[in-house]
């Protein structure tokens, strides 16, 4: 741990450095207890209410009681808010009861206790230490931020391997480098942006799913129903699943090869609460973004509806039977209808990081279909939550949760190419194994990535809605003065996409005038009334794609006009390698294991670890860029070699963005190289944008 100021004192993580060691592997047995905590503490940050300067929350303990299951009793949970100006004890509540089997003959129930928290916020950041059944940890700890201050938060997402990855090949763990960092900053949230859990072998252990899937046989695959005993099945690897990950960080793949054991990752989740909202590896592979006659279908809309229900339970502490919990909560954005394959409303959240921050998590899957990933009933009930958040009390920052990115290059012709009908022959011999075996998919027979390119916000299903959207958010940004930065993950690789006001190019003679106003712009990014970042950071376990993908969309990073007035491109952030050595041709792609953070500047220069990190004061202006601890920025008060890539000014209400990049797979002492920039805040607000130029646009809100 460390004191308010930064300096180390009494917690020291490099004790969890042993927990590294056989992170490329798993035992063959299950490691669920036979009896008592088998999953938790795992905590969640619902919200900071500053009418009543309380911190709300909650704590999650999952118990199985072999024995007497007919007598549950909550673990004790006590708390020393502070050191000792508040104390007690949490009061456990039991909201769900759950079984292994057909029945519960076996007398081994798993019994969910939810503990709510409500702790007042003091004037400084305060640390609340906590028992479970008398058991002291280490990090049974965790920090709530003072009445007058903001978040520090981390961004990450795609927590687990893909199916058949090679895991040997990766020593360590990020989540063993996140808390070394936490126990220098104090990080009070960690914003999980979708894959918390990777549960694409329901395919693999779920027999039942298994033989679906090797039904060759069209009508019977598609008319199949998903009976009780299948349901239960399912309902079985899912609670299986999040039990060993969340409880052990304990995961097995598709083959020996296939492994990993992240003892760091639950040690993160009861140290650090969580804000989460899912995609579709929380579900399995592509949910989502097949055509909608598959997703329809009885077998696989039952999946989405199993794995609901437990990401509810898991990844939000709630029941879906619970009223006042589930559906009643000030903190959710609920959508105004159900969704057409998962029978539920969307439960997007809203809560304050702090006076000046607000979060806005989206929830683009319980709704998403093949051609729409929302309907506008639920971008108009999102932007009346926002807007009537910022009237009862002003925020200067919006962090927006996006699963898939929102900024990120067009991949239009492999799109084309993969939906062509010209693929129909080899596709057909794929399915029958004859040749390019694995280029099809086992769901529907189209090809293997095109679920994922029609994910994408920029497939050509979804463009119209894209546009709509972010225009919306710029003209809401702009009347109202609120930075909004968009947080992202899936891809696999670190990026940062930006929208920006354009600057005026191509003229054989260049004006003053037009010099004058391109400087105005560069100079005065608080002024930026379109200026909007995309934190794209994944993944924090799962592989990287290969060099040539980096290369790839380094040739599609041209400068997109998104309308007469707003440029869209790619922060050239990446020009080192993660070995601080060797430089990157690829410098707005970086595609190494990565989780990011955002740190208020005012909270960066009064840590000390922080400041001599980074080594800025504020009015001062960088390139965004590689930090080296204790040296700072490369660039500082410099004038830019381009225009095209600017310095931005460190604010006192700004943001300190950082993407942490693994720097060497290899080894488990799974260090990471820091990629960062500032955000400043917006300085004007009341302004009417244009959006002449833009395509697709209809009115959106």
């Amino acid at each position: 741990m460390t004191s308010e100021d930064g300096v180390s004192g009494d917690w020291d993580a490099t004790q969890y450095h042993k927990l590294v060691e056989g992170v490329d592997s798993c035992s063959d047995t299950s490691p669920i207890k036979q009896d008592g905590v088998v999953c938790g503490p795992t905590l969640r940050l619902k919200s900071i209410d500053y009418e009543r300067d309380v911190w709300l929350g909650s704590m999650l303990i999952v118990v199985r009681d072999a024995f007497d299951p007919s007598s549950p009793r909550a673990p004790k949970v006590t708390y020393e808010l502070g050191g000792g100006s508040h104390s007690g004890e949490f009061q456990g509540k039991l909201f769900h009861t759950d079984y292994f089997g057909d029945d519960n003959s076996n007398k081994s129930v798993f019994q969910f206790y939810r503990y709510d928290i409500e702790l007042p916020l003091a004037d400084n950041e305060a640390e609340c230490k906590y028992t479970v059944a008398d058991k002291a940890e280490e990090h049974y700890r965790f920090f709530i931020p003072g009445r007058n201050q903001n978040c520090n938060s981390i961004s990450y997402s795609c927590n687990g391997f893909s199916l058949s990855v090679d895991t040997t090949k990766f020593k360590g763990s990020l989540w063993y480098d996140i808390l070394q960092k936490h126990a220098n900053v104090h990080y009070h949230v960690m914003l999980g942006g979708g894959d918390q859990i990777y549960s694409d072998s329901v395919k693999i252990y779920s027999e039942r799913v298994k033989k679906w899937l090797e039904t060759h046989d069209p009508v019977k695959k598609y008319t199949m129903k998903a009976d009780e005993f299948f349901v239960k099945e399912v309902a079985n690897f899912y609670l299986k699943e999040y039990l060993e990950w969340y409880g052990y960080g304990h995961w097995k793949g598709a083959t020996e090869k296939s492994k990993t054991t992240q003892r760091c990752f639950p040690i993160a989740t009861a140290t650090i609460p969580s804000v989460n909202m899912w995609d579709d590896h929380d579900i399995i592979d592509g949910f989502g973004s097949y055509p909608d006659r598959f997703m329809s279908t009885n077998v696989f809309s039952s999946l989405g509806n199993i794995a609901y229900k437990y990401y509810m339970l898991f990844q939000h502490h709630v029941s879906i039977e619970e009223k006042q919990a589930y559906l009643e909560d000030k903190h959710w954005v609920l959508s105004k209808g159900k969704g057409a394959f998962i029978q539920q409303q969307s439960h997007s959240v809203f809560t304050r990081l702090g006076p000046s921050i607000g979060l806005l998590g989206l929830d683009c899957r319980t709704e998403r279909k093949l051609k729409a990933i929302l309907p506008k009933s639920t971008y108009d009930i999102a932007f009346e939550r926002i807007t009537k958040e910022l009237q009862a009390k002003r925020f200067d920052h919006l962090y927006l949760m996006l699963g898939v990115p929102i900024a990120y290059p067009r991949l239009v012709l492999l799109e084309y190419i993969f939906s062509s009908k010209l693929l129909a022959p080899i596709k057909y011999l794929s399915k029958k194994g004859i040749f390019a075996k694995g280029l099809v998919n086992e769901f529907n027979g189209d090809v293997e990535l095109l679920d994922d390119l029609n994910d994408h916000w920029c497939a050509h299903y979804h463009k119209k809605e894209r546009n709509n959207f972010i225009a919306a958010l710029q003209d809401w940004g702009a009347k109202y003065g609120v930075r909004i930065t968009i947080l992202s993950g899936d891809v696999h690789l670190a990026a940062v996409g930006r929208f920006r006001s354009k600057l005026h190019r191509h003229h054989l003679i260049t004006s003053e005038e037009t010099k004058k106003e391109n400087e105005e712009i560069l100079d005065s990014a608080q002024e930026d009334n379109r200026l909007m970042f995309n934190v794209i950071s994944s993944a924090v376990v799962n592989t990287p794609p290969p060099d040539g993908m980096a290369k790839l969309l380094q040739t599609k990073n041209r400068i997109h006009k998104f309308d007469y007035e707003t440029d869209e491109d790619s922060v050239p952030l990446f020009k080192m390698n993660p070995d601080q050595k060797s430089k990157r041709d690829e410098d707005c792609f970086l595609n190494g294991r990565n989780w990011s953070d955002l740190i208020p500047v005012e909270n960066l220069m009064k840590n000390k670890y922080l400041a001599n990190t980074f080594k800025v004061e504020n009015g001062d202006k960088v390139l965004p860029g590689m930090v080296k601890e204790g040296l700072g920025f490369e660039v500082k008060n410099k004038k830019p070699k381009s225009d095209e890539n600017p310095l931005y000014p460190v604010t006192p209400n700004g943001i300190m963005v950082t993407i942490h990049v693994e720097k060497d797979r290899k080894s488990n002492a799974s260090e990471s190289t820091m990629y960062s920039f500032p955000i400043p805040e917006l300085t004007v607000k009341g302004e009417k944008l244009s959006h002449k130029g833009a395509k697709h646009l209809v009115g959106f809100h």
